[in-house]
């Protein structure tokens, strides 16, 4: 299990390429980060026809990765309960690699050490399909500071979906996202999420349209799914 700790700054859909622009520019010279190029997400989020899983806030997520010079590949990943606040979100995590566009729920049961989750999973997984996905290019970053902090920056732009009676309905989705990595001695004195809130601070001065959000990616799509069934 990993403890998943990003910041996470929201964009409006519609910001000019401009805008984009200038924010790429900033962090490919920004002094310790290093651009790791882009890639192609394609997230499925699985749950019951009831949604099981969103009530117990846990999220299933099929993601199919596509990027220059490497091979195509697909990861499940199974996220739990957690906390956001002020932008920073920390949560449970499990994620593993599958050799094909197929869920293998006995895997992801059998890594989740968190048994309230392992049993919901248990439980629920045979009734799962797919409710929604987002679609977006991620460019990435790693920021490594000097005491040896790391933080993964991203930004993503793309959208959520929904498919309902063979209509796609979409909303855009453009986010930065600052994903701590590793910080020395366990970040026993929360040096790493001063780090997060120090580079979010670095952005704002270029981009004052981003601000902090609580929503994640699968709460997004939820209320889209929402907005669009009733």
């Amino acid at each position: 299990m990993a403890i998943e700790r990003e910041l996470k700054l929201a964009l409006p859909g519609d910001l000019p390429t401009a805008r984009a622009d200038a924010l790429i520019s900033h962090l490919d010279r920004l002094p310790g980060a290093d651009a790791r190029g882009q890639r192609h997400l394609v997230n499925r989020y699985f749950d019951t026809p009831d949604l099981a899983l969103a009530r117990a806030k846990a999220a299933l997520r099929l993601r199919f990765v596509a990027r220059d010079g490497h091979p195509e590949q697909w990861l499940q990943t199974l996220k739990s309960v957690g906390e956001a606040r002020d932008g920073l979100h920390v949560r449970h995590e499990w994620e593993l690699a599958v050799p094909d566009e197929a869920l293998d729920l006995a895997a992801l049961i059998a890594a989740c050490d968190m048994p309230t989750t392992a049993a919901l999973l248990r439980n629920e997984g045979e009734n799962v399909v797919a409710q929604f996905e987002t679609n977006f290019v991620r460019r990435l970053w790693r920021y490594v500071a000097g005491d040896g902090t790391t933080v993964e920056i991203a930004f993503d732009r793309g959208e959520v979906a929904v498919e309902a009676e063979g209509v796609r309905h979409t909303e855009p989705l453009v986010e930065v996202e600052l994903e701590l990595l590793d910080a020395p001695d366990d970040d026993r004195q929360g040096q790493g999420e001063r780090i997060l809130q120090a580079l979010a601070q670095d952005l704002l001065a270029v981009l004052p349209e981003l601000h902090a959000d609580n929503v994640s990616k699968a709460q997004r799509g939820y209320r889209l799914r929402q907005q669009v069934l009733g």
